[in-house]
């Protein structure tokens, strides 16, 4: 998944704030983990412009599904 939201990244610049974590490996990855109840790798939570919980995807997604998540965010 990597690859996809990397390269999603540009496209995104300035409207919507990506950010991935290795939650075995980094603390502030391992507290979003556990402040969103994350049990499963890959999962992409999506916050707003507020800082409001806005949804949870478990699980790999295509790139267009990605993609219409983040949309919603702008």
């Amino acid at each position: 998944m990597a690859p996809i939201v990397n390269g999603l990244k540009p496209q995104y610049e300035g409207k919507v704030a990506i950010r991935m974590y290795n939650v075995e490996s980094s603390a502030a990855g391992n507290a979003l983990a556990n402040e969103y109840g994350i049990q499963f790798v890959p999962s992409f939570v999506f916050v707003d412009g507020n800082g409001e919980y806005v949804n949870t995807i478990i699980g790999e997604i295509s790139e267009s599904g990605l993609k219409a998540e983040l949309d919603k965010l702008e």
